[in-house]
């Protein structure tokens, strides 16, 4: 079976797809991935096959920029991203090109991230069956209300029916790579929906004994336009009885911080699973690939929401007892700090957050995903 894999976003996008893929690839079957030409590298480094490699435009990841003001907290703002970037713009480029493109390598079936209308857009043109990977974790930043007629105007350009709302999302199959219980209750999984572990299976909770160690990041995508967040959360931090790492992303140099105290590591990028099995607390945006991170290794979160779709993953955080919430755009280092500490100090937080890892590793893993990949074809 030939499968394309596709994603419209970054990497939050691109890595719930990867563990599908890889078990797809020693299942047997030929794998590629379609991405937006920026992401394209990404792909490359992880070991798969990509189709079309047009050079990305503009500065790349590494390269320093800028770091803009953070911007007050606005869903209204939001959605308009969604309907101009995700919908308008990138869904009508995708449809320009990538059906011909999937038409040449001959897929059987299309795999992609529930932010990539074009790749669904393109199954249905082409009689593809396809799937959708759940990729923001809450399960409440896309919602008919706002998304569908901007949808239904790029599906009707394609000569495509209306999809009502966002059904199209759940048309053939939904993987979800979320622990039980996590997701909103109000918006819940088509029938055809699936729970997995994000591996084969997750990591052992094997910490010993010893001083704590705090995560603290901001995800991949929001580092630049977090104006001094990382300056004010850090000089709080830093101050703690605790370990610390930070990572800032590839297009800031760690350097504009200071020296740092013995305690504290600062990097641009530091790979999940290296940090996070030696970590009793992560502070971070509330991107869903940290807020999942955390699940996976049964860690308790402080969430500073910034934008997209991480205002709805701090309230289910709140709400689950998983952790508290700070408030990115005022929270001071002194609040920083207690806050912290309230999280270390109290067990409640880090059992919470051990069930969910619990209920977790009980789902199927990405080889059972594959074998509901191949049920579609």
């Amino acid at each position: 079976m030939r499968i394309l894999f596709s994603f419209a976003g970054g990497t939050g996008h691109f890595l719930p797809l990867v563990p599908i893929a890889r078990e797809a690839g020693q299942a047997g079957h030929t794998v590629a991935f379609h991405c937006a030409p920026q992401r394209a590298d990404a792909v490359r480094r992880a070991g798969f096959d990509l189709l079309g490699d047009e050079p990305a435009a503009g500065a790349g990841p590494g390269k320093e920029a800028e770091r803009e003001p953070l911007a007050p907290l606005d869903l209204a703002r939001e959605r308009r991203v969604v309907i101009e970037h995700f919908v308008r713009k990138a869904v009508r480029e995708r449809v320009t090109y990538l059906p011909d493109r999937a038409t040449a390598w001959q897929p059987d079936l299309i795999v992609c991230d529930e932010a990539d209308f074009g790749a669904m857009i393109t199954a249905e043109r082409l009689g593809l069956p396809y799937a959708t990977v759940i990729v923001l974790a809450a399960g409440t930043f896309f919602q008919d209300g706002y998304l569908a007629d901007a949808i239904d105007e790029v599906r009707a350009e394609s000569g495509l029916p209306p999809s009502h709302g966002l059904a199209m999302l759940g048309r053939h199959l939904v993987l979800e790579p979320v622990p039980p219980g996590f997701r909103d209750p109000a918006f819940p999984l088509p029938g055809n929906g699936r729970g997995i572990r994000p591996a084969g299976s997750l990591p052992e909770l094997s910490k010993a004994d010893q001083r704590p160690l705090i995560y603290f990041t901001l995800g991949t995508e929001f580092n630049v336009e977090s104006g001094d967040l990382f300056e004010r959360v850090l000089a709080g931090l830093r101050e703690l009885p605790v370990d610390l790492v930070m990572t800032v992303g590839g297009q800031i140099d760690p350097a504009v911080f200071g020296p740092q105290p013995a305690n504290v590591r600062l990097e641009r990028f530091v790979p999940q699973d290296e940090v996070l099995p030696r970590c009793d607390l992560v502070v971070s945006h509330g991107g869903s690939g940290s807020v999942l991170g955390a699940l996976a290794h049964g860690l308790p979160m402080l969430v500073a929401p910034m934008g997209a779709d991480q205002p709805d993953n701090a309230a289910r955080v709140a709400e689950l007892g998983l952790g508290r919430v700070l408030d990115a755009e005022n929270v001071t280092p002194e609040q920083a700090a207690g806050e912290a500490a309230t999280v270390l100090a109290d067990a409640r937080y880090r059992g919470a957050a051990r069930e969910f890892r619990a209920r977790w590793a009980s789902l199927p893993g990405p080889a059972d995903a594959v074998r509901f990949l191949e049920a579609l074809v």
